[in-house]
């Protein structure tokens, strides 16, 4: 099979990117697109923390929470997106199809490709060591990483958000990242027409 997108990445950008894309299920132009992402996130902060300012969130919740429910929720409310499981991503190359992944034990490809991993070092994805650079937003003495790119998009096809597409390491600034993805990849599917999706009542 070949995914429409696959997103690399199970914390809080990876998370909202699947939902809004997941959300665009009975739209024309994402009717059948196949989604998927890897849901690791041993190496996520958010194993450690505490939120008490984000918007909609209560007081003390707990970021290890947040990870078992938002793919929960992902699960529950749009089942067609793949959650691909206790994988590791070894390699991303350009291919006939889009990107050839390769995890330890088994190969994918997809048209498109969402990097959505944290900024910490090593990033060890081999195919992602020309765009490796400094981050630019976070404190120095963390030496943290970010990947070249130009609103999220590193290039055709390949997207990174979060904080390793140089945003701050924020709850709300990493979902937002991951939407904005969402959304620019619903536009591309769209013919390229400016695209959102909100559920109504």
């Amino acid at each position: 099979m070949i995914f429409d997108v696959l997103i690399i990445g199970g914390g809080v950008s990876g998370l909202q990117c699947a939902l809004v894309l997941g959300s665009a299920k009975d739209k024309i132009f994402a009717k059948n697109k196949k989604i998927g992402i890897f849901t690791h996130q041993r190496a996520s902060h958010l194993q450690n923390a505490l939120f008490n300012n984000v918007l909609g969130l209560p007081s003390k919740t707990l970021g290890k929470d947040i990870l078992v429910e938002g793919k929960t929720q992902l699960a529950l409310q749009y089942p067609h997106v793949k959650q691909i499981e206790n994988v590791k991503v070894t390699s991303i190359s350009n291919d006939e199809k889009g990107y050839c992944v390769e995890t330890n034990n088994k190969t994918y490809y997809s048209k498109n490709i969402v990097i959505a991993l944290n900024y910490s070092k090593p990033l060890t994805i081999e195919g992602l060591e020309p765009f490796i650079e400094p981050h630019k937003r976070a404190n120095p003495v963390k030496d943290r990483i970010q990947l070249k790119n130009n609103n999220h998009l590193i290039k055709k096809g390949l997207y990174c958000c979060g904080t390793i597409s140089g945003c701050r390491s924020q709850f709300a600034i990493a979902a937002g990242s991951g939407a904005s993805v969402a959304t620019d990849i619903l536009t591309l599917w769209n013919n390229n027409t400016p695209t959102k999706v909100h559920d109504k009542l």
